[in-house]
């Protein structure tokens, strides 16, 4: 990744951090669930509501407290899943984790990832990819939860 690139990532994330997507209460929630990372103390609950009859998201809200990477991993992811279905979001969710887990190596599918991909940068970090997957894992199981219903 060159240096223009890692900084083009790193501003979007900054600008995630501060200006947060979908940050607040979703009081006609189907399902809703709880993360914490124990290591670092970062916390988040994402709330999901379901499209009437089906599977697609129509809403996602989370609030939640902890470092710069776990609340725009939570901001782009509020961008990003609305309007999918479950099938959908979990495609996303696992080549978002797959991306994390490389390490670094190779090149994530930024068709895919939109700007998602600005955490590629984190995968070299192996203690700050359970913060940029924390709204994923608590959004895959809130929306097992909402299917389940």
């Amino acid at each position: 990744m060159s240096d223009a690139l890692a900084g083009l990532y790193q501003q979007v994330i900054i600008d995630h951090a501060k200006a947060r997507t979908g940050e607040g209460p979703l009081p006609d929630a189907d399902a809703e669930h709880h993360e914490r990372n124990p290591t670092c103390g970062d916390e988040i609950t994402v709330r999901i509501r379901l499209e009437p009859g089906t599977d697609r998201i129509a809403d996602l809200r989370w609030q939640g407290a902890g470092c710069s990477i776990s609340m725009a991993s939570a901001s782009v992811l509020a961008e990003m899943a609305p309007g999918r279905t479950v099938a959908e979001f979990t495609a996303l969710a696992d080549a978002f984790r797959t991306m994390l887990r490389s390490r670094g190596v190779g090149e994530p599918d930024e068709e895919l990832l939109g700007d998602a991909v600005a955490f590629q940068g984190v995968a070299k970090f192996v203690m700050r990819v359970k913060c940029a997957m924390l709204a994923w894992v608590a959004t895959e199981a809130s929306a097992e939860l909402a299917v389940a219903r």
